[in-house]
């Protein structure tokens, strides 16, 4: 499969992961998204806080905020992540919570070992 194949289905399933936030009654917004290597490095560079290979350099992850009653979630391990990570496990076979890791608004795609 394609990079470009495997960009496509993560937003597919990022979109979804959206809906299902809002059927929840969640409030999102983005965080990071797609690091420009011209700011974080190519992938496989450290360059800027990112990690050198990193996901997000390409566009195979993003970070999510999550409201609730618009106050902000800032505890990654609080029961909303939680659920939202679950789900979003579910989505696919490539599919990555950060909540695994310590890192609980990341959402991601694996690719190359990285997630």
């Amino acid at each position: 499969m394609s990079l470009s194949s495997k960009q496509q289905r993560f937003t597919r399933c990022i979109a979804q992961l959206i809906n299902y936030a809002t059927v929840k009654g969640y409030g999102l917004t983005f965080g990071d998204a797609y690091r420009d290597p011209r700011v974080f490095g190519a992938h496989g560079v450290k360059k800027g806080y990112a990690a050198s290979k990193s996901v997000h350099k390409l566009r195979l992850a993003t970070d999510l905020n999550v409201f609730i009653e618009d106050v902000y979630i800032s505890d990654g391990n609080h029961e909303a992540y939680r659920d939202l990570g679950e789900e979003w496990e579910r989505m696919d076979p490539d599919a990555r919570w950060g909540g695994r890791f310590n890192d609980g608004n990341h959402f991601s795609f694996e690719h190359w070992g990285c997630k």
